[in-house]
């Protein structure tokens, strides 16, 4: 007895101790530079978004906050590197629909799950499509689109910038609410699906406003409708999907910070207001527009119940057009 007693006592102890170590850490954090993990390729809007709030935190926390890009298969070996790190403060990422959400449902060995794996910490921004079709294409209308897909199912091909991404689940949402068929082609990156768009080798491309405000400024692609349910400034004139006749069409891509999971909820706290401070500001909201991210600033605990709707929603609509796992 006296030496389960003593188990106890130790085991006791030393769980005291721990969580008055962990105390003592959020209380003095940061008190060193904090990696901040992009697990995309540098010029993108995950990376360029980083370093925004990156700017920013640096500022109010009185410490470096360093953007480390570590790209490759769909954002998962960034995310599989934060998934594994000391869960100190020291290392969070920037987490997206793709990384966050989705990748679960194209991947068999993911190497993390994104839920249980991390914390949510502030979801930064969303980020919108627009259905565009070439400026010499024959459709101008949404009309035109599905009744073309009626009448000869598949016989229209989109571009994607591969699984998980954007592009394709704006596809899938919208076969999947007008009961059509479209073919996929997948390209190494959006600029590429657009270039064949122009083109006139695929029909139709989800893109995100930014990339495509370029070529819709220059008058080489023709805007049928954007994926919010609401008109966006950047794009006046253009109504949304949902208002279209397509009800209950909306998907936005989003753009947040995520830490390890077991990550000191004072610190998950602090972190989360900072940003949300951050975001706030009118300089910071302009210039994540100009990436066509519309701010938020939401924190943990709305960005988590966000996450949690996010994966349902998409895994359902995934799983509902047949995607298996690779």
């Amino acid at each position: 007895m006296k030496s389960i007693y003593r188990t106890a006592l130790r085991t006791g102890l030393l769980i005291t101790g721990l969580a008055f170590a962990m105390a003592a850490s959020a209380e003095s954090w940061p008190s060193k530079p904090i990696k901040y993990v992009v697990p995309f390729s540098p010029g993108g809007v995950s990376d360029a978004t980083a370093r925004i709030i990156a700017e920013g935190l640096s500022q109010r926390l009185g410490q470096p906050v360093v953007v480390e890009n570590k790209p490759g298969v769909s954002g998962i070996l960034g995310t599989q590197a934060v998934a594994r790190a000391e869960p100190d403060g020291y290392t969070v990422m920037g987490g997206t629909i793709t990384t966050h959400a989705v990748n679960p449902f194209f991947y068999k060995k993911l190497g993390y799950d994104p839920l249980k794996d991390f914390v949510a910490v502030n979801l930064v921004g969303t980020v919108s499509n627009v259905l565009v079709v070439s400026n010499e294409s024959q459709y101008q209308s949404l009309d035109q689109i599905i009744a073309a897909l009626k009448a000869k199912p598949g016989s229209l091909t989109f571009g994607t910038a591969g699984p998980g991404s954007s592009q394709q689940l704006s596809g899938q949402l919208f076969q999947s609410i007008t009961g059509t068929k479209l073919q996929q082609i997948s390209y190494k990156g959006g600029a590429a699906a657009m270039t064949d768009l122009i083109g006139g080798q695929i029909d139709l491309v989800f893109e995100t406003v930014a990339a495509a405000k370029p070529m819709l400024d220059a008058r080489r692609v023709r805007p049928i409708g954007v994926t919010s349910t609401q008109a966006l400034p950047s794009l006046p004139g253009v109504r949304p999907l949902s208002e279209q006749g397509l009800k209950g069409f909306e998907m936005q891509s989003w753009q947040g910070m995520f830490a390890p999971a077991k990550t000191p909820k004072p610190i998950v706290d602090r972190l989360a207001n900072e940003i949300a401070a951050v975001v706030a500001t009118p300089a910071v909201q302009q210039r994540l527009r100009g990436l066509g991210v519309e701010p938020s600033g939401k924190t943990s605990a709305g960005f988590t119940a966000f996450q949690s709707a996010e994966v349902a929603k998409w895994g359902k609509i995934i799983q509902d057009a047949g995607v298996v796992p690779e």
